[in-house]
């Protein structure tokens, strides 16, 4: 059967998602089209594809366990020198976002691996590009703000295209409808679309 690609996160919601999607291709990202907006729970990590029924039993097991929480993005941060990352910062929500990952990541479940760096919760806007692109993204965004209920994560495969599609979405057990309403503050002098 071979092995498949995959990676577990916590989708950033419409309208943002699609916005700082665009953001990201209009900095000049390559990849941007091919990653939907999130918050990591599970880098990429191959695992055999006769693994992925024992994949899905386990994360249904972690969100069954998972509560709704507050997520709320505010402002730009960097992980240069050290990786070429720039990314909007998660201000509330990190703490749950940290918790999930440590159960998907359990060492007596399949997904079970090392993390290459400390486990950071963000939202990537630009990785790997021109510097000058980097520092542009880092300056532009940094009065964004966001916030939604958060209620689930996904398991995503990689293609051979490179592009990640949803394979399933996983609702906490605690479940059911969340109230308030998404908000979010666009950057100052900003357009709310990259199309001229």
């Amino acid at each position: 059967m071979g092995t498949v690609t995959l990676g577990v996160s916590i989708a950033v919601p419409e309208p943002y998602g699609s916005l700082i999607q665009e953001w990201r291709t209009g900095f000049g990202d390559p990849a941007a089209h091919g990653i939907p907006t999130h918050v990591t729970l599970l880098p990429p990590t191959e695992v055999d594809a006769s693994a992925l029924p024992a994949v899905e039993a386990h994360l249904a097991e972690v969100a069954s366990a998972g509560r709704p929480f507050p997520m709320r993005l505010s402002g730009t941060g960097t992980f240069r020198p050290l990786s070429p990352v720039v990314y909007i910062q998660v201000v509330e929500g990190g703490s749950a976002c940290a918790w999930l990952q440590e159960r998907v990541r359990d060492s007596s479940g399949p997904l079970r691996r090392e993390l290459l760096f400390p486990y950071h919760p963000h939202v990537t806007v630009a990785h790997g590009i021109a510097e000058e692109a980097m520092d542009r993204a880092y300056e532009e965004l940094a009065d964004y703000a966001a916030e939604w209920s958060c209620t689930s994560f996904a398991l995503y495969e990689q293609g051979a295209d490179g592009v990640w599609r949803k394979l399933h979405e996983y609702a906490f057990g605690g479940g059911g409808e969340t109230t308030g309403v998404p908000s979010q503050s666009l950057p100052a002098d900003r357009p709310t679309s990259l199309r001229p």
